[in-house]
């Protein structure tokens, strides 16, 4: 039984997601915690309430709802475009608010037309806030991890700075240090002495060794989201990185595309200017962005009204494109939120690319804002 109660409004919420053409899917409470360690993000490890089977798998009590979506998806064989609504408790350790509450949200699985996939997922996210909240003024804000990911690419960075810095994307406080370290390298900082020195000296089996006894000594082991060896791996990996300078041209670059704020009406041509002032390559993630926003405007949004931010990201790992946040005017409070994420169902196991996108609601909050 559920610790919490559902909110009043479900029952109309679960309409409204048929009217859109959504086919509700529930997926089960108790989820392999692997998928959610390896693809969700640092943020939502950190928040994972983890388990075991008798048979020592890994297990973890459901804390989002995309990924079991996608894996309930791959294992039916359903064809594509198809459209999944769902509703049900999500469980994360969190500062504010209870550990279990309610989530509800859409996802597209294979619409081969991204750009309008994408305005309707916007517009479907602000049409249903707009019916639970009526008359509240609701801000949004959007962010493009593609165009990120190419201005990155564009700057000729190693692939292991690019994926750090890929992987922190929507962290600002992350994203600070890393540009930080790779302005003035601090060869490992932090570290015991002892794993310094093997680190220094690539010495991958005394790493090993020595974190499996550190963990085994404190208990961690059993409890552990990644391995000794895995651990050994990123310290090595990140005393290579942490030899690489980026010189200052591009660092400064690299600050000043972040530092793009814009209405969404203005976004194009501000991005257009930074491409063409910088010299930087960014054609195709540029024509991605600007189709999404002509889509949006063939739906009637208000993209004056809407705003980008470069540096806007949201904290899980498996984004590719679009990424987005609908709040209520002068409050802080995420009241739903998603993106893109074309490279999730490969890597959970679909034998063929699917593009995906989707959002969640959360309900909590919804029902807070309501009451006020």
């Amino acid at each position: 039984m559920p610790l919490i109660n559902m909110p009043d409004f479900a029952g109309a919420l679960l309409d409204d997601f048929a009217a859109r053409g959504a086919a509700r899917v529930d997926t089960p409470v108790i989820q392999p915690a692997e998928p959610f360690l390896d693809m969700a993000g640092e943020d939502l490890r950190r928040r994972i309430f983890l388990t075991a089977s008798e048979t020592g798998e890994s297990l973890c009590l459901r804390p989002e709802f995309t990924i079991p979506v996608c894996l309930n998806h791959i294992a039916s064989a359903t064809g594509t475009p198809k459209r999944y609504a769902y509703l049900g408790e999500v469980f994360r350790q969190r500062r504010d608010g209870a550990n279990e509450f309610y989530q509800a949200g859409l996802e597209d699985l294979g619409e081969p037309e991204t750009a309008k996939a994408d305005a309707r997922a916007v517009n479907d996210a602000v049409d249903i806030l707009r019916h639970l909240l009526p008359g509240r003024a609701l801000t949004v804000t959007l962010g493009d991890q593609g165009v990120f990911e190419a201005v990155v690419q564009a700057l000729g960075l190693p692939q292991g700075w690019q994926k750090r810095l890929i992987h922190a994307f929507g962290d600002s406080t992350h994203l600070t240090q890393l540009l930080d370290r790779l302005a003035s390298p601090q060869n490992g900082a932090g570290l015991a002495d002892e794993i310094k020195a093997m680190v220094a000296a690539r010495d991958e089996a005394g790493l090993i060794a020595s974190l499996e006894r550190t963990m085994q000594e404190t208990g961690y082991l059993t409890n552990a989201s990644r391995s000794p060896r895995d651990i050994a791996r990123r310290l090595l990996e990140k005393q290579a990185l942490t030899e690489i300078r980026l010189d200052e041209a591009a660092l400064t670059l690299l600050k000043r595309f972040l530092a793009l704020e814009a209405p969404l009406s203005k976004a194009v041509s501000a991005l257009a200017n930074f491409a063409g002032t910088s010299g930087l390559k960014l054609e195709t993630a540029l024509e991605h962005f600007e189709q999404r926003i002509a889509a949006m405007a063939d739906l009637g949004l208000d993209l004056e009204r809407m705003t980008y931010r470069a540096a806007f990201g949201r904290p899980l790992d498996y984004y590719t494109g679009l990424v987005f946040e609908v709040c209520q005017k002068n409050t802080s409070a995420v009241l739903a939120g998603g993106g893109r994420f074309d490279r999730l169902m490969t890597l959970l196991g679909a034998k063929d690319p699917i593009p995906a996108v989707g959002f969640a609601l959360w309900l909590d909050r919804i029902e807070q804002a309501r009451a006020c």
